[in-house]
């Protein structure tokens, strides 16, 4: 099966969007599946960086370590699994639009599906992301534009 991908224009400078989507503690703030995020050591988020994000589809809670594989800001970045039935893999982009003050972010994502995951992609994690995929951004795009310096 083919990513998920969904764009969203933001009246935010590409720097804005890019500090806000990179700082994994923001991210129980815009994605409604997300309940915490665990960073895995102490030292500033940088491609190689692990952390432990917990999610909950249905009533359960499915914890999945991360690791940053691409940082180039304010442009794009790029995250993925690397544990667990299910592994997400997510890059984001981030395009300026007209004058600078605007732009344009695009998500992709991708599940790599290992055991019971076999099972579970198809039938539970995709559905549930491409519905709440649109509304993450969404709720994103409404933080960001809220809270407008």
């Amino acid at each position: 099966m083919s990513a998920i991908k969904e764009s969203v224009d933001i009246s935010r400078r590409p720097e804005d969007i890019y500090s806000y989507v990179t700082d994994p503690s923001h991210l129980p703030e815009w994605q409604e599946s997300a309940v915490s995020v665990r960073p895995l050591g102490d030292t500033p988020m940088s491609v190689g960086s692990r952390m432990v994000v917990t999610r909950r589809i249905g009533r359960r809670e499915f914890p999945m370590t991360m690791e940053v594989t691409e940082l180039d800001p304010p442009r794009s970045w790029h995250m993925r699994g690397v544990d667990g039935p299910v592994r997400g893999d997510v890059h984001g982009t981030i395009e300026p639009l007209g004058d600078g003050e605007r732009s344009r972010l695009t998500l992709n994502l991708d599940f790599e599906a290992h055991g019971m995951g076999k099972l579970l992609v198809p039938l539970v994690v995709r559905p549930h992301a491409r519905k709440e995929m649109p509304r993450n951004e969404q709720k994103l795009k409404g933080l960001l534009e809220s809270n407008a310096a």
